[in-house]
């Protein structure tokens, strides 16, 4: 296995991991969304431009989504 193999599969594998965490804190989702990042930026690497393009846009979707629980979640004064 290559780098950038083990990369996307690090990728991949901690996106996962933070989707399925994502309802116990906005922390997990704003980790999904760099997952996303990184599987964006493999994609990309590798050759695959549409499904770097695709994971690009979700993590665009989930910082908005985390940035939208987070003010949510904060106490207001």
């Amino acid at each position: 296995m290559d780098a950038l193999t083990a990369f996307g599969l690090f990728a991949v594998t901690f996106m996962l991991i933070c989707y399925v965490l994502e309802d116990r804190a906005p922390f997990w989702t704003f980790l999904f969304a760099l997952g996303c990042l990184m599987g964006s930026a493999y994609g990309f690497l590798q050759g695959a431009w549409p499904f770097g393009a695709v994971e690009l846009i979700w993590f665009v979707v989930a910082l908005r989504r985390w940035v939208g629980l987070r003010s949510r979640a904060e106490p207001r004064a």
